[in-house]
């Protein structure tokens, strides 16, 4: 991290400050994938409509994107909008998909000036049009960005992207004159929506439930778990910067033993 980012970090409030001074630049989890939870309940908790958590949730994202990206994240993946959620009242659906064009006109120059390069995840091509030619307007203007990736899994599923991943796998194997019918986990993972990058280390889910609702189901086979009670609209830089300290204080087994060898 540069100076610039590191002050930039360090000009927040007080309780963040010291946060950020606690974390070891030198661990950060490469890879953060959150579950943006919440929204309904933050709204009906208000006595709103939902469409207004979803508004409010847009300034979370906001945050996030920014102090992932002070931090030197290397890939930060958030689920936006999932194959399920088509079973959402359509005013809801159309809601969702104008503030998603809203968030790309008011923040994409943004995006681009800090070198993030971003990415989306799933059939986004089977969203509204309009939309989609927003979406590719802007992984075009990011594509050649080398600092962080930011992920937006939108029309998506985990089980869908296995059956991609295998169909896909399948057709070389077809087009190689491939008999065997061996598929590594390599294969799988170069085959991936998010080949090329590094697992997730720490999932986060905000509202407190207890599930990964159909996300990154292969990706996060090892990942951390760190849950909120916070609905996604009240989620804050500090928040992100609990669980990320959270996250280094735990031992990372992966099926081995401990240093105490428990």
């Amino acid at each position: 991290m540069s100076s610039l980012q590191l002050s930039a970090l360090r000009g927040t409030e007080e309780a963040e400050s010291d946060l950020v001074a606690q974390i070891d630049l030198a661990r950060l989890p490469r890879h953060i994938a959150i579950i943006m939870d919440g929204n309904g309940r933050w709204a009906r908790r208000r006595r709103l409509p939902r469409i207004a958590g979803h508004r409010a949730g847009a300034q979370a994202v906001r945050e996030t994107v920014e102090i992932c990206s002070q931090l030197g994240v290397t890939a930060l993946t958030l689920y936006a909008f999932s194959t399920e959620n088509w079973k959402r009242p359509q005013n809801e659906i159309d809601t969702l998909m104008g503030l998603l064009r809203e968030y790309l006109r008011k923040e994409l120059a943004e995006i681009h000036r800090n070198n993030i390069r971003l990415q989306i995840l799933g059939h986004y091509e089977q969203i509204p049009p309009e939309v989609c030619q927003d979406l590719e307007d802007a992984l075009q203007q990011t594509a050649q960005n080398t600092g962080m990736v930011l992920n937006v899994a939108l029309n998506y599923s985990a089980r869908t992207e296995l059956v991609d991943a295998f169909n896909a796998i399948l057709d070389r194997m077809r087009d190689n004159g491939n008999r065997t019918r061996e598929i590594t986990e390599q294969m799988i993972a170069e085959h991936l929506y998010t080949r090329g990058l590094p697992d997730p280390d720490l999932l986060i889910r905000t509202s407190g439930e207890m599930r990964v609702s159909n996300f990154l189901l292969w990706q996060i086979a090892y990942a951390e778990i760190w849950v909120t009670e916070t609905c996604w609209p009240d989620f804050t830089r500090r928040h992100l910067l609990q669980a990320i300290l959270d996250f280094q204080k735990r031992e990372r087994r992966y099926g081995g033993l401990g240093h105490n060898g428990a």
